[in-house]
């Protein structure tokens, strides 16, 4: 993982990586399945907290009219000054998630969900929390991609630490497997489980990852020689980083 791309460029980050994992499936499980995006919309209560993240239609904003105004001030001082912006304290957020569904029913077979910083504070986590309840009890695989190292995680972790999580919870099994991933590690390859009989599909992580770092040009819009977005990284990862993304001396 590369931790500069958990700031402002995560929403680009989050949509560009759930069109590869459709990409990189579609092709694994057809003709009996096929992998669509669907989009869920979650309300962000506090976006002024998320790291340089900007969400459109934030402000309405109305511009003074300066002829009349000064007049105005005082032949209508019973009347409230009208404000200069109209701000909105809950902003909607849409989140796209990657559906396996059988072609013969339409029906959800795995929710694969990346998480995104909205999911991860409250009240939004609450609300993912309720939702992957939902799907756990309505017979559906559900598989957790968390690529951000800020926010809560679910409690079934319990007390496992790491800088990234993939969880799969698997229709019927009540266990949930789980990829506990440090900054320096690969990305793991994912099983993708479907109806049994059949066998598991295979997402290599790591290789989504890449696919979008390449055809986004990401390169261009991160500076390397700044540190990257919060929280902190440790001195060690510091130094192995530096030691990654120091320009070239040819």
């Amino acid at each position: 993982m590369d931790p500069y791309l958990e700031g402002y460029l995560w929403p680009d980050v989050h949509n560009s990586l759930s069109i590869v994992i459709k990409e990189l499936l579609a092709p694994q499980i057809a003709p009996k399945y096929v992998a669509r995006i669907e989009l869920y919309t979650i309300e962000d209560t506090s976006p002024e907290s998320e790291l340089g993240i900007m969400y459109p239609d934030v402000a309405i904003l109305k511009r003074r009219d300066w002829v009349r105004e000064p007049a105005a001030i005082y032949e209508d001082a019973k009347i409230p000054t009208a404000p200069s912006a109209i701000v909105s304290s809950s902003i909607p957020v849409r989140i796209p998630v990657v559906e396996i569904r059988d072609v013969a029913n339409n029906r959800l077979i795995t929710a694969i969900e990346i998480l995104s910083p909205v999911n991860k504070k409250n009240p939004g986590f609450e609300q993912y929390c309720s939702k992957r309840r939902t799907l756990e009890q309505s017979g559906v695989h559900l598989l957790e991609i968390d690529l951000l190292r800020r926010g809560n995680r679910p409690p079934v972790i319990g007390s496992l630490q790491a800088d990234y999580m993939i969880l799969l919870t698997r229709n019927g099994t009540h266990k949930t497997e789980i990829w506990a991933v440090d900054l320096p590690e690969k990305l793991p390859v994912l099983p993708i489980p479907l109806l049994p009989p059949d066998a598991d599909a295979l997402l290599p992580l790591q290789q989504a990852l890449d696919l979008i770092y390449a055809r986004s040009l990401y390169d261009l819009s991160i500076d390397y020689t700044k540190i990257p977005p919060p929280p902190e990284l440790p001195e060690l990862y510091r130094q192995w980083l530096s030691g990654i993304t120091k320009p070239s001396k040819d």
